[in-house]
């Protein structure tokens, strides 16, 4: 399960296919050409970054016609999150155990 994960975090690495991503969870499906034109980039460099995105399973692809469509994928993004929940834990911990400290010393000094 490391590898998946240690390929789905070099390909959020780029903002571009973080991007692509946003695009398709925001709008569903998209025909190529479509998420190319949010992007000052020639639409082969997008089909590159969209070939990452497929390879460790972040998005779909099919062909209808001569157009290519993607559509994002949860289960890689699923399995990432799993990994990073108890690091969420762990800050949640830390922020609570700072909230508690600023509250003793603010009484302290207020008494």
């Amino acid at each position: 399960m490391l590898d998946s994960i240690d390929t789905v975090f070099a390909a959020l690495a780029n903002p571009t296919r973080r991007e692509l991503l946003r695009l398709l969870r925001d709008e569903g499906e998209q025909p190529v050409q479509h998420l190319a034109d949010h992007f000052a980039m020639q639409r082969p460099s997008i089909s590159e970054h969209l070939k990452v995105l497929r390879e460790v399973g972040l998005v779909s692809e099919h062909r209808q016609g001569r157009q290519r469509y993607y559509r994002l994928r949860g289960a890689p993004l699923q399995a990432l999150h799993q990994w990073l929940t108890p690091y969420e834990r762990f800050w949640q911990d830390r922020l609570t155990n700072l909230e508690t400290i600023l509250a003793e010393e603010f009484e302290q000094h207020h008494d």
